[in-house]
């Protein structure tokens, strides 16, 4: 099965329909790049956290060790969601799972979390090898939020068959309207 058709019967799209930047994304040598991309940041930050990172935490004073053991918490569960997220699309992909199932798999995962963008007290006396690893983990999650905002709007607007709705959940996904 050619990949243009391969990714049709994944995600339910005809022969002529048009092409989705998103699924044509999701589908790619990108999607493998991002999904090598996340894989590789989540075992990079294990490696940090169990060796430099428990050392370095060592030092710091109680506020900044409290602050070392939250922020490394939030960037755990970050990543784990995100490695969880993009194992869910590369089965969509792969054809192991269809949109549908993989949709409800995705109810349990969080792109987004509030606290992801606060700042703990302590803050900045982290380590930089921790603080480097939160902001790269912040962008990557920032890309799979994008992604999977532009893949859930192509679905709802090929679900309804509304011109209208399909303009503007591409809209929303180009604009990442926060939900309400």
């Amino acid at each position: 099965m050619t990949e243009e058709h391969s990714t049709m019967a994944n995600t339910g799209a005809e022969p002529g329909d048009p092409v989705s930047f998103a699924e044509r994304m999701a589908t790619s040598q990108n999607f493998l790049a991002l999904f090598r991309e996340g894989m590789g940041l989540l075992e990079e930050t294990a490696d940090y956290l169990d060796g430099p990172g428990r050392a370095e935490s060592r030092a710091l004073s109680r506020a900044g060790g409290l602050a070392y053991a939250t922020e490394s918490m939030k960037l755990t569960t970050r990543l784990m969601q995100m490695a969880s997220w993009l194992l869910l699309q590369r089965a969509v992909n792969e054809g192991e799972l269809t949109f549908e199932q993989a949709a409800e798999e995705k109810n349990k995962v969080r792109l987004d979390h509030a606290e992801d963008h606060e700042r703990t007290a302590g803050f900045d006396e982290l380590p930089e090898g921790l603080k480097v690893l939160l902001e790269r983990s912040l962008r990557l999650q920032a890309r799979v939020r994008h992604l999977d905002r532009q893949l859930q709007g192509r679905h709802r607007a090929a679900e309804s068959n509304s011109p209208a709705l399909s303009q503007i959940d591409r809209l929303r996904s180009a604009f990442g309207q926060v939900e309400s």
